[in-house]
């Protein structure tokens, strides 16, 4: 509990245990009046101050004003008790609200942890700490054993473990080297290291986590728009129901009926009935639901950019995937060398050699499956031939490397490859001798990820890529995915997804999950995009509306359940604080529900509701 929390439990205690001892006293009149009123404004001074400040501002329907108009004029009618309970109680379910949504922020804060407070520049052989915003591109900063990394960038020198858990919610460590790309927000847990910065802080990971949840909360779902707008004329309703209740029905019976009017007894209903229509369950319970399920997605690494897309995301049946970076590591690395005519060493070697100019992914596989530190001055006359390959000279001997397309270019018969993946031919002084195989490998849970999405009930899984249609079915067929589309162009994927839009149920939701630049079209034009956080493009995490921050495609299938929980919840707490509000208005306004009723329906409903939204951060097990 923070100091305000504490000194409100304070109040609630001395009130209470001041209302028991008083109302055993044997007094009557103004003394047991004035020995009330101590600890009513004890417990009730702020409600009445923030009341009385509503009036002046002509903000007069609020839950204050409610509070202050049912105690008092329970007090005005001589039931002190009753007016001291009720706001005791009042205070008690603000109590509750405050702890929950203190428990939902320091979620969030946990994860403003990661913003780092300075960076390290070496100049003149000492660290200098600056603010990392004054960092320039291409700067080279200094992280020392239990730093945060402060701006994104490569390493250049050392090796170290770094902690992702803040950014991803695993506590999986991660190793990095020299050439490997790191993202600020981790923490360097054991070696120095020396990062050139690729960005500026103000674009850095770090700074665009911190900015979507900063901003998560403003944009509001039809359920809180809802509760808005109900509380905005439900509060005036009840107001001027309240008032022709205390007037109305005395009114009649002296006039129209010659009874005495029972006014005391009438305006007590009406007092009761202001108490239990007190909105407060509503109000604070629908918003507490989905702050809290943005908070309990970011503490597992699920970043929702708003409680809209939370409620969205609940209804989704349609999950549509890019393939690359996706689905697989986009990581290509050498499974083969086939029909080779020499050693599978020696042919790796000249493959390297051929496309040491290349800075493709297909080349970095070849020169990283060699192993050895490339010797550019045994290559000469390299020529790139687009979508072919490339030929060259090592130490004077031709040689060809490329895929079926080159082979017959330069009339070198060529023999097929059964596997799937991407083939490099190999041709050397003129003659045939094999090809590699290189291939895409699959993100470890990618699998599971498909079966938990169907048992989470999706209806249709889909895959789009860009890449040969035997290599995408390949995919589709070890992961599980009902419908592939392969060869496709980035227009293509929008094209594909607008289709899909037109084909489902209009209350079904469809989701696009991508990481690549190609990908924001299609993300934007999604119902729900879900972008890979931790490797993918700057392009991609603004389009997206959910951010996945470790790449994991198992967390999309937790997303959704983490969204249904939410939605779940917020349902129980609108038909439930609804169905008890208005049965005891009913009660209240026959005049069999009494103030004491009236603080259940109000205080217990609230305190209730609040319990009920705090499971929302409970997704650990999900």
């Amino acid at each position: 509990m923070n100091k305000k929390q504490k000194k409100v439990l304070i109040r609630i205690l001395v009130a209470a245990v001041l209302m028991i001892v008083f109302s055993q006293l044997p007094v009557e009149g103004y003394v047991r009046f004035l020995l009330f009123m101590i600890p009513y404004l004890v417990i009730g001074y702020d409600i009445l101050k923030k009341a009385f400040k509503g009036i002046l501002n002509r903000q007069v329907f609020d839950e204050n004003f409610l509070m202050a108009v049912a105690t008092v004029g329970a007090i005005v009618l001589g039931n002190y008790t009753e007016g001291v309970a009720v706001m005791l109680f009042y205070q008690i379910g603000e109590l509750f609200q405050s702890y929950a949504v203190g428990k939902s922020r320091r979620n969030i804060s946990e994860l403003m942890d990661i913003r780092p407070d300075y960076a390290n520049i070496e100049r003149d052989g000492k660290l200098e700490k600056v603010d990392p915003d004054e960092v320039e591109i291409g700067s080279v900063i200094v992280v020392q054993p239990g730093e945060k990394i402060p701006i994104d960038g490569v390493v250049t020198e050392g090796k170290t473990t770094l902690n992702t858990s803040a950014l991803t919610g695993e506590s999986l460590p991660r190793e990095v080297a020299p050439g490997d790309e790191v993202i600020s927000g981790c923490i360097n847990m054991t070696g120095v290291l020396k990062i050139r910065t690729t960005k500026e802080f103000g674009e850095s990971t770090v700074s665009k986590i911190l900015d979507l949840v900063e901003n998560s909360s403003s944009k509001k779902s039809r359920s809180e728009h809802f509760i808005s707008k109900f509380a905005r004329y439900y509060t005036p309703a009840v107001c001027y129901g309240a008032l022709a209740l205390a007037v109305l029905p005395p009114l009649v019976r002296m006039l129209a009926m010659g009874l005495a009017p029972e006014w005391g007894n009438w305006i007590y209903r009406a007092l009761t009935f202001l108490v239990i229509s007190c909105p407060c369950a509503l109000v604070i319970s629908i918003p507490l639901s989905f702050f809290a399920g943005i908070g309990g997605a970011s503490r597992e690494g699920i970043l929702v950019k708003g409680s809209n897309y939370l409620e969205t995301l609940a209804q989704t049946r349609y999950v549509v995937f890019d393939k690359t970076g996706t689905m697989t590591q986009g990581v290509f690395e050498v499974s083969g060398v086939h029909h080779n005519e020499m050693e599978e060493a020696r042919l790796l070697e000249y493959a390297a050699l051929a496309e040491s100019a290349s800075s493709h992914p297909i080349s970095k596989s070849l020169q990283k499956a060699y192993g050895k530190a490339i010797d550019r001055s045994r290559v000469t006359d390299i020529e790139e031939i687009s979508g072919n390959g490339v030929t060259a000279k090592i130490d004077g001997i031709p040689v060809a490397a490329g895929n079926a397309k080159l082979m017959e270019r330069l009339g070198i018969p060529y023999k097929e490859c059964h596997h799937v993946g991407t083939v490099v031919h190999m041709a050397v002084n003129g003659a045939y001798a094999g090809h590699i195989l290189i291939s895409d490998l699959l993100k470890p849970n990618a699998k599971e990820a498909i079966t938990s999405l169907k048992h989470a009930g999706i209806e249709k899984t889909v895959m789009l890529t860009g890449d040969s249609k035997k290599v995408a079915d390949q995919v589709a067929k070890e992961l599980g995915i009902g419908e592939v589309y392969s060869e496709l162009l980035p227009a293509d994927k929008v094209s594909k997804v607008e289709e899909l839009l037109k084909e489902k149920n209009a209350k079904a939701k469809l989701v696009f999950v991508g990481d690549g630049i190609n990908d924001a079209p299609v993300l934007s034009r999604a119902d729900i995009g879900i972008a890979m956080g931790a490797l993918g493009s700057d392009a991609a995490i603004e389009a997206a509306d959910v951010v996945l921050m470790d790449d994991d495609p198992l967390k999309i299938s937790k997303a959704i359940r983490i969204a249904r929980k939410c939605m779940r919840i917020v349902y129980e707490n609108i038909y439930f604080a609804i169905g008890i509000k208005v049965l005891c208005l009913i009660l209240g306004a026959l005049g069999i529900a009494n103030m004491w009723l009236a603080i259940f329906a109000d205080v217990g409903v609230m305190v209730l509701a609040v319990l009920n939204a705090i499971r929302v951060l409970f997704v650990k097990k999900l």
